[in-house]
């Protein structure tokens, strides 16, 4: 394997960010962000995030989570607690997310402090679910090493006998998650790599400080 990818270039021409046309709170930035990138289209899920965690190991880990909910208070996405990425947060509740949008060339990294969600807020998201996620959810012990493919279709299939008939019941080691961020920053593809990236740090009671990094 040898693949040389230097000839990859992309000139980032699209927008800009200017400190003057900014809101005080990165919530309302995001907010639009997140509007202007379904609106312009060309982005399967734009509400699927990168959300990175510190395991028992001590090296970080990456994967691709759905933002499911977003306002004032944070960043809402749901799991099993007993997963890979649950186990990492129980140790260490301190993450970071990111967003990427090629479409409309931004980045958005934040990075924050997480906590379960109620049980009742969990519970009613998992059961507008479709069933076939709701009988994934308990059919996967996620992260753990299984046998085969087959055992857990077996495991799937039981399943969906056991509760053709019957509503499906949230497991208890699946929920929410909320992420209470403390810095945000916004990242805009400009020409000639001189990208505009602008960080906010909050300070206290939701008031955050704004600054320019260089790219």
């Amino acid at each position: 394997m040898n693949r040389d990818l230097t000839a990859y270039r992309k000139s980032y021409e699209k927008s800009f960010l200017e400190e003057k046309d900014l809101p005080e709170s990165p919530f309302t930035l995001f907010s639009k962000w997140f509007k202007e990138v379904e609106t312009a289209g060309g982005v399967e899920e734009a509400n699927a995030m990168t959300i990175a965690t510190i395991g028992s190991d001590g090296f970080p880990k990456t994967r691709i989570v759905l933002l499911k909910h977003f306002d004032k208070n944070g960043f809402v996405f749901y799991t099993n607690y007993n997963s890979e990425k649950g186990k990492a947060i129980a140790g260490n509740n301190k993450v970071c997310i990111s967003f990427f949008w090629p479409n409309l060339e931004r980045q958005v990294i934040i990075k924050g402090i997480v906590q379960k969600i109620g049980e009742e807020a969990s519970t009613r998201y998992f059961l507008s679910r479709p069933r076939g996620s709701q009988l994934g959810a308990l059919a996967s012990c996620q992260s753990e090493v299984i046998s085969s493919r087959e055992s857990l279709e077996n495991r799937l299939e039981a399943l969906e006998k056991q509760y053709a008939e019957k509503e499906i019941p949230k497991p208890e080691f699946w929920g929410g998650y909320c992420i209470h961020p403390t810095q945000f920053e916004f990242w805009q593809g400009r020409a000639n790599r001189l990208h505009d990236r602008i960080r906010f740090i909050e300070q206290n009671d939701n008031n955050w400080s704004m600054d320019r990094l260089s790219p």
